[in-house]
């Protein structure tokens, strides 16, 4: 009968989160696993990479959970996008702080393997959004568009908002209400999609 384990996986990301944030990407995995109270080998059945523990610690594999209101044919298609968005900025506040910090530190980013892996993951939220939007056309439910054009405009849109927002705010500025920019994004935009 296998020994039951003493430190959670939950107790590992945390030591492995303040690891990270403390020294970046470059942080060894021996650190994390002293500062978690195992050992290395124990670490390594636990998360197969280095990456992955990353990942996790910081929250990137939640980072596309925004595309689960993106359901081809249901709901209001407007309320849907709305969805999408604000789930969208409510992970890069989540995800965005860190990572600013995290690479800030460690390898520089052309020699960050972290950064390879990660590719162009605002790419892929544009396709997967192009995509929808896509089928939203064959099914009648959205006007006949560009929707490559139309999901970077979006998506463009909603990285300049963490960028301004989150990444470079302005001291003194009160912050523009994730919920009201959603909305009047898409008062802008809808009534160039609305069938």
């Amino acid at each position: 009968m296998p020994r039951p384990r003493i430190i959670t996986d939950e107790q590992i990301v945390e030591a492995a989160r303040a690891v990270f944030l403390e020294q970046g990407f470059s942080a060894t995995t021996a650190e994390i696993a002293r500062r978690a109270g195992i050992s290395e080998g124990t670490l390594f059945k636990r998360f197969a990479t280095k990456e992955d523990l990353f990942e996790e610690a910081v929250g990137l594999r939640d980072s596309a959970a925004w595309r689960e209101e993106l359901v081809v044919g249901t709901g209001d298609v407007r309320r849907n996008l709305e969805r999408a968005a604000l789930r969208f900025l409510d992970a890069a506040a989540r995800i965005v702080p860190s990572l600013m910090l995290i690479f800030s530190r460690g390898h520089a980013p052309d020699h960050n393997p972290m950064l390879e892996r990660l590719g162009n993951p605002i790419r892929r939220d544009a396709d997967a959004l192009a995509a929808y939007l896509r089928a939203e056309v064959a099914l009648g439910r959205v006007r006949p568009i560009d929707t490559d054009v139309t999901a970077l405009t979006l998506m463009g849109t909603l990285t300049h908002y963490v960028h301004r927002e989150l990444m470079t705010p302005e001291a003194g500025r009160e912050p523009l209400d994730a919920g009201r920019f959603v909305r009047s994004l898409l008062d802008v935009l809808w009534p160039g999609l609305e069938p």
